[in-house]
């Protein structure tokens, strides 16, 4: 059957990699794999091997955003990883290339390299390169803020429309610290990532070299049995957590995390996030709470020269082993700094003394929720609550301007099993900060926030209102007082006005009885243990 589509004997006595990507003609994140991939397979020729090139599918978020789609993306790293054990079971591949681009492509092809313990790396496509208007750059994220700012009438149709036109260029992943950049430096620092190669542009000259030579550098990890697991050790998990804290970056890094360490069988909970996070500042100066886009960290100086500053000031595991068997450490070392850069900061004058997130816990979220603190100056904020049962609800009501400053905005029965797939929030958060309300309402949720969010925002509240949790207890009014401070977020209600009101509450129906969503909901862990299943 292989003789059928052109091996030769020659061919399968080689070794056999595959080359997973996930081309598809519905976003700009993952336009660029199919040649990447031909770059790929022909570094893995060069050094010995056979390449067989296999596809996923991929979903993306800033597409689907705002819509029901949007359920179909954390489920799809649950798919995507799935489906990469299975063609690489199935086929008896002996190592393994993946090229992911939008958002969970990143952490499900560090879930299935960590599951199976089969030599492989993961290639990211790149970034997108900003976009231009006038005289300031643009990203995904300006169009959504557009959007609040267009309803709030700050902003006339043409402008709206103007920004839409011009935020994405060309191919690539969102160009801030979005999830996907987020993701990619993270599987730099955990070591699963050619050090170097995924901070490369998408569109960058430099791209296919870097494909090419990570398909030579996976038949090596064949050759000498570097199993993924070597790499996915505690430090090297810790390293990532920093990366994510000292980029301020997506606080879906921290359920993507929890899910890679889950399927390499590393203890690691929610909490060692927030004791990272606490010691680590913020070093880089990135958008959406920063200044600059991800195409210029690279040409600042790239993820070494962060890791020079993290070594500087003791935050990084130095002797983790990378893929291409060089420590960070090493990695660091040869790491140059462009004169004049502004993007990442000196060791001893960081952005902000801690990382981008915190861990709250209270009688709202008694497994914990994720804080968001890049990009946002607050550190408490008390005020009523104003109820919502949906995503789409919340943005209605941001949207006629019946949100109000001092406001916190509920949304709930969108985690995990409510949603189910724990809808990103961007459509409501753009529209409160293009609403010019960022400085003055928080917003809780069980659902996720998209990296591109900013402003005084929880997320991943646990238990979720569908089983239960007191979100589902909160009522319109209802005082929500969040202290960073003391990690707590607490409904101002008693014990047993909570128990009382749970004792009358009803679970709603599933929205989707049968199908994917259904299976997933079915399964689905807490967003506390990284919203994985099979566990």
């Amino acid at each position: 059957m292989l003789r059928a589509i052109g091996f030769s004997r020659e061919d399968l006595e080689r070794p056999i990699i595959g080359v997973g990507h996930s081309w598809i003609e519905t976003m700009p994140c993952n336009w660029n794999h199919r040649a990447l991939a031909e770059k790929v397979k022909e570094g893995v020729r060069a050094a010995g091997g056979t390449p067989m090139e296999f596809n996923t599918i991929a979903v993306s978020d800033g597409v689907s955003m705002g819509t029901q789609g949007m359920k179909a993306s954390l489920v799809s790293r649950e798919l995507i990883a799935d489906s990469i054990e299975l063609v690489t079971r199935g086929h008896s591949f002996d190592g393994l290339v993946l090229i992911v681009g939008c958002d969970k492509t990143i952490p499900a092809a560090a879930m299935a390299l960590a599951r199976m313990d089969i030599p492989g790396l993961v290639l990211y496509g790149g970034t997108i390169q900003p976009g231009r208007l006038r005289d300031r750059d643009l990203t995904v994220q300006d169009v959504f803020e557009a959007v609040g700012a267009y309803n709030a009438g700050r902003i006339d149709a043409e402008e709206l429309r103007a920004v839409e036109e011009h935020a994405c260029p060309g191919a690539g992943a969102c160009g801030g610290q979005y999830t996907a950049n987020t993701m990619s430096t993270a599987l730099e620092f955990l070591g699963l990532s050619p050090p170097g190669a995924n901070a490369v542009p998408a569109t960058h000259p430099d791209k296919p070299a870097v494909a090419e030579a990570a398909g030579r550098l996976a038949v090596r990890l064949v050759e000498e049995g570097i199993n993924s697991r070597s790499i996915v050790s505690r430090a090297a998990l810790e390293n990532a957590i920093a990366s994510f804290s000292a980029t301020g970056g997506s606080t879906n890094a921290v359920l993507h995390l929890l899910a890679i360490a889950a399927e390499a069988e590393v203890a690691l909970d929610i909490d060692d996030f927030n004791a990272i996070c606490a010691r680590t500042p913020i070093l880089a100066d990135l958008r959406p709470g920063g200044r600059f886009v991800a195409t210029d960290l690279y040409a600042a100086g790239g993820l070494g020269l962060l890791m020079q500053r993290m070594l500087e000031l003791d935050l990084l595991h130095g002797d983790a082993r990378t893929v291409d068997g060089r420590t960070l450490a090493d990695v660091a070392a040869a790491a140059s700094e462009t004169p004049g850069q502004q993007v990442i900061r000196p060791a001893n004058a960081p952005l902000r003394k801690h990382g981008g997130i915190a861990v709250l816990r209270g009688n709202l979220a008694a497994e914990g929720c994720v804080v968001k603190l890049a990009g946002n100056d607050r550190d408490s904020h008390r005020g009523p609550a104003r109820v919502f049962d949906s995503e789409e609800e919340a943005f209605a009501s941001v949207r006629e301007g019946a949100v109000n400053p001092g406001d916190v905005v509920v949304i709930r029965y969108e985690g995990p099993v409510g949603g189910p797939g724990m809808r990103e929030m961007l459509g409501v958060t753009g529209a409160i900060v293009g609403a010019d309300l960022s400085d003055s309402v928080a917003l809780i949720t069980d659902g996720r926030f998209s990296g591109a969010t900013h402003g005084f925002m929880v997320a991943h509240i646990a238990p979720e209102a569908a089983l239960g949790g007191a979100i589902a207890a909160v009522r319109d009014g209802d005082m929500i007082n969040i202290d960073v401070t003391s990690r707590r977020i607490d409904v101002e209600l008693d014990d047993a006005e909570i128990t009382a009101r749970l004792a009358d509450w009803k679970r709603p129906e599933p929205r989707y009885a049968t199908g994917v969503f259904a299976k997933y909901a079915a399964t689905v862990s807490s967003a506390s243990f990284g919203a994985v299943t099979g566990r």
